[in-house]
């Protein structure tokens, strides 16, 4: 092998190590699917992969990498027509901090309700929700992935978050449910 390719097997190596949580966090709550998450963040390094020669560095890595996470995952979703991408790992790990079952149960069916209403909403504030309220990347991060302007993504975000508590209403208890009217 030459030395530019070992350089090259180095820099997807560091790539990998580096943004392989990233990629497959987003793509887990894009997807609600671990083996789905998985497969979209090899596709996705695989397309790094072919493209870092190419790269030129305009933009941090970090945002390049993500913008074709989260292309592959618009593509994913066409393709399977996915609506659920918040996933159980997410609740498991909220429901495992106390232990006390009555409140596991209370936060797994809160989180049932937010998870009905955030796949109710259109990809594209799903997206914006994901990168800047999940992953809380900056409106300016967000809108070089989105391949959109700052102001489109304070849009979309406000907005989605309007919808959001809209279709969420307090419940006696202090929780949420999802008024399924209000879609």
């Amino acid at each position: 092998m030459a030395e530019d390719d070992w350089n090259l097997v180095d820099e997807i190596d560091s790539l990998c190590e580096t943004y392989y949580g990233d990629v497959y966090q987003f793509c887990l709550y894009f997807t609600n699917n671990r083996s789905d998450a998985e497969d979209l963040t090899q596709e996705v390094f695989m397309k790094v992969l072919k493209a870092l020669p190419s790269f030129n560095r305009q933009s941090k890595v970090k945002t390049w990498i993500l913008s074709i996470a989260k292309n592959t995952a618009i593509d994913h979703y066409r393709r399977k027509k996915i609506v659920q991408f918040i996933p159980d790992v997410f609740l498991s790990k909220e429901i495992a901090k106390d232990g006390l079952p009555e409140k596991a149960f209370q936060i797994k069916d809160e989180w049932r309700e937010v998870t009905e209403a955030l796949t109710s909403l259109r990809p594209a504030y799903r997206n914006v929700i994901i990168l800047k309220g999940i992953k809380e990347l900056s409106i300016k991060e967000t809108a070089e992935i989105l391949n959109c302007k700052e102001s489109k993504v304070r849009v979309d975000y406000h907005r989605a978050i309007k919808e959001l508590h809209d279709a969420l209403t307090p419940d006696e208890k202090g929780g949420v449910l999802y008024d399924r009217k209000s879609q």
